[in-house]
């Protein structure tokens, strides 16, 4: 496993790394467009406590590390941010929830739509999700219905 790509995305975000650290944000980070529920990450680094990977999780929301989708499916989900993410509301983008296999993706370059609030409020966070079909979901109904 190529460890340096790891450990300067956690240095980057004044996380110091070690081998948990590094491992979390591999599995996370190798996702690629797909984001990931605590249960995956559990299941697919079943030696590491479950504890430890939310602690892991927590600590790189806090820096901004990784953000937090609620898709709406009961579960939230994790993805790695950009190295220039704030996380602020003008740098979030959309997810794709697809109701047919239960994926989310970030949409990334598809910004949230901007909200022009009423005078006195103030939002920090907006989590925008479409639901539909994913590609390969969509391409197999396709199939299906051509039989």
């Amino acid at each position: 496993m190529d460890t340096d790509k790891y450990e300067k995305m956690l240095e980057w975000r004044g996380i110091k790394p070690t081998a948990i650290r590094i491992l979390v944000l591999k599995a996370l980070a190798d996702s690629e467009n797909k984001t990931m529920s605590m249960p995956d990450l559990e299941m697919m680094l079943d030696t590491v406590d479950k504890s430890t990977i939310f602690r892991t999780i927590t600590m790189f929301l806090s820096k901004h590390l990784i953000h937090c989708v609620d898709d709406g499916s009961g579960s939230l989900k994790y993805a790695v941010c950009s190295k220039e993410c704030g996380c602020s509301i003008k740098e979030l983008h959309t997810h794709f929830y697809c109701t047919e296999c239960h994926s989310t993706f970030c949409m990334k370059g598809q910004p949230i739509p901007p909200v022009n609030l009423p005078e006195g409020f103030k939002a920090f966070s907006a989590n925008y999700v479409l639901k539909g079909l994913c590609p390969l979901c969509s391409e197999k109904l396709e199939k299906q219905h051509r039989q």
